[in-house]
């Protein structure tokens, strides 16, 4: 089978979050853009906000669709979760690249069958190549029931680039 060519986009220098308040408000607004646009998140319905640089909270509801054979949300969308919360908590400090998960730790703390739930991502060291970042998942009545901790490396993937990542105005 003939493998097609992959598509390069040349970036820009490295640089870091947007200089204004402005510039980096239009990027958290493209990176939740980024993130509704994933084909992986029609299966996994839910809502990113990125609400200040290095912190994104992603709310969504678990149902009897996400549940393994024992009646409780499978570890798939665990992982999912925590990892987009602390990816998107990370790159929000990145405007040019997309990173890329090169790691993650998760620990299950409680299991949940149905209700609203909220991940909670923050960024916790690096700001060149190699960034850390945390994640915890809460249910509604305020329980943890997950968390776990990531290690995401710039790519040499442009935002710029990607269809989804869309700049207001």
């Amino acid at each position: 089978m003939a493998c097609s060519p992959m598509r390069r986009t040349v970036t820009p220098p490295d640089r870091g979050p947007p200089a204004s308040a402005s510039g980096a408000q239009a990027h958290y607004r493209a990176l939740e853009h980024l993130y509704a646009s994933a084909p992986i998140n029609n299966l996994f319905e839910s809502r990113l906000e990125i609400t200040a640089p290095g912190v994104a909270r992603i709310a969504f509801d678990v149902d009897e669709r996400v549940y393994h054979a024992a009646g409780a949300a499978h570890g798939t969308i665990y992982f999912k979760m925590l990892d987009d919360a602390a990816f998107y908590a990370a790159n929000s400090l990145v405007s040019d690249r997309f990173l890329l998960t090169t790691g993650f730790n998760l620990h299950f703390t409680k299991p949940v069958r149905a209700g609203k739930v909220v991940a909670e991502g923050r960024w916790i060291s690096g700001k060149r190549r190699v960034f850390i970042a945390e994640a915890h998942l809460t249910d509604e009545e305020g329980d943890e029931i997950g968390r776990g901790t990531g290690t995401f490396m710039r790519s040499r993937i442009a935002l710029s680039g990607l269809d989804g990542y869309r700049l207001p105005g």
